[in-house]
């Protein structure tokens, strides 16, 4: 095997960007390893148990490179691909300064010279904060797609951002739309008058992707992190979102999305949107939580009050074969449980979590499957009853490396040790999400069925993401999973399979 290794000292790239790379160039020819990230602690101490020499010079600040390929010029190679990837995304005019080419050197001083309106921020979260909070002194609105940032800064910098009259997106937001120009994580949406609050990056991807499949189109997707209805954050952002949509002239029906939030917050963020004062226009909710409604009833309520027929979602049962295949083990085993969920999106895990225990008859609420490792497809533990649920999605799973929407590797992983019962994956398409998630799931669901097992997928997206709805649903479909453009439908479906 032969190494290369770089530490190249002040040159930054986002997370995002060099994840990307990182897996381009692990897909290539005879290489085995590589890993292409800000020179953080975590991502040297990752090099480094990974065998690389990296120098102890290394510092945050620093691009680090580590490539292992299986001899010279196949990592002379790659080491040619990786140098035009990155020149790839660094080309482009200047954005500001003193003459062409030359790019500005804060937050601030780039929204003066691009006479922008909103900010992305997508760097390490002990970072996030300074920089989003630059935004907001510049008069942004801010996404922060980062995660890790600590609560009390949350809280400090929506404060902050409350009195200088603009919004904080965030931290650990995934999708925003603006205008029709989608942030992050984002489904190729037709223009039209539903407005989205959201406290669910995938919350919001399911709800504007089924209500683009029936015909009608999103303005604004404002997405406010997953902690703004906790208790501590109070739903800043998230008044503030409703709020702006209210007043928004093309906005028609607002529909609220978040996963379960904290009851006091709920409590106040209703009484905000139906309360005396309360918002002109109609909102649809969708806070989820026990005995309240799915994504697709909130959807389905939010066309109903458009005045638009709720069409059939479409879906593709399981191929005969593998019907065959997994009514034969089951018959060979007391249940044809237990339920595995392997997901790449929270809310979409807790909806599906939600569904499935409540079907199943199991006393442990959402969640309690997350903290789990991959590879726990053999044993059933002790407390979980027919159904387990892991949102690899999680901070403890995204530290160092990509999320399962861009690289399926934890996922795989666990669905390869899932050797009986029934596997509920969701696949989450659109810009910033793997670009052919089918290429190395259908052929490991393929396997799956060999063994036995029963296979649902859960397909968010429209006709008009690059990775193509339906031909990834073919896909697979034609690997022997059962494909549902309603995650909710697909956890019953799952959960129905499950029981004994």
């Amino acid at each position: 095997m032969n190494d290369l290794v770089e530490v190249r000292a002040g040159v930054y790239r986002d997370s995002v960007s060099l994840m990307r790379v990182s897996r381009a160039l692990t897909a290539r020819p005879g290489v085995s390893v590589a890993l292409v990230a800000m020179a953080t602690g975590l991502n040297v101490e990752m090099a480094r148990d990974l065998g690389f020499a990296v120098p102890a010079t290394a510092t945050p600040g620093d691009l680090l490179i580590a490539i292992r390929a299986g001899d010279e010029d196949e990592l002379t190679a790659a080491a040619a691909d990786l140098e035009l990837r990155l020149s790839e995304r660094a080309a482009g005019p200047g954005a500001g300064g003193t003459g062409p080419g030359v790019l500005p050197r804060t937050t601030r001083s780039a929204a003066r010279s691009a006479e922008a309106t909103v900010a992305l921020v997508s760097v390490p979260g002990e970072h996030a904060f300074a920089e989003a909070m630059d935004a907001v002194e510049a008069g942004l609105s801010v996404m922060v797609f980062s995660d890790n940032m600590p609560v009390e800064q949350e809280i400090l910098l929506k404060d902050r951002a409350g009195e200088r009259g603009v919004l904080v997106m965030g931290p650990d937001c995934g999708t925003a739309v603006i205008g029709g120009a989608g942030l992050g994580f984002a489904n190729v949406l037709r223009p039209g008058p539903v407005g989205v609050v959201a406290a669910s990056g995938t919350g919001a991807q399911q709800v504007t992707s089924l209500l683009d499949l029936a015909g009608v189109g999103v303005g604004h997707v404002l997405g406010v992190g997953g902690r703004d209805l906790s208790a501590e954050v109070g739903g800043r952002s998230t008044v503030q979102a409703l709020r702006a949509l209210d007043a928004d002239p093309a906005t028609e029906l607002i529909v609220l999305i978040s996963k379960p939030p904290a009851p006091e917050v709920a409590r106040a963020v209703r009484d905000c949107v139906f309360g005396d004062g309360g918002l002109a226009k109609p909102v649809v909710v969708a806070l989820l939580g026990p005995g309240q409604d799915d994504l697709t009833a909130a959807a389905e309520k939010a066309l109903s009050a458009l005045g638009v027929p709720v069409p059939e979602w479409p879906h593709w049962p399981a191929p005969q074969t593998a019907q065959t295949l997994g009514s034969a083990r089951a018959s060979r085993d007391t249940q044809r449980g237990p339920l595995y969920g392997l997901y790449s999106g929270g809310t979409l895990c807790t909806e599906a979590e939600l569904i499935a225990r409540t079907m199943l008859g199991t006393d442990r609420g959402p969640g309690s499957g997350t903290a789990q490792p991959p590879g726990f497809g053999t044993t059933q533990p002790s407390g979980f009853g027919m159904a387990r649920f892991v949102d690899f999605g999680a901070d403890e799973y995204t530290r160092g490396r990509a999320h399962p929407m861009i690289d399926p590797a934890l996922r795989l992983e666990a669905l390869a040790a899932v050797d009986r019962g029934v596997v509920l994956l969701d696949v989450v398409l659109g810009h910033g999400a793997d670009p052919d998630p089918a290429a190395s799931l259908a052929p490991a669901l393929a396997q799956a069925a060999g063994r036995g097992v029963a296979a649902v997928v859960a397909l968010v997206g429209t006709d008009g993401d690059p990775q193509g709805l339906r031909a990834q649903a073919a896909r697979l479909n034609e690997a022997g999973a059962a494909v549902f453009t309603s995650n909710a439908a697909a956890a019953r479906h799952a959960a129905r399979l499950a029981v004994p």
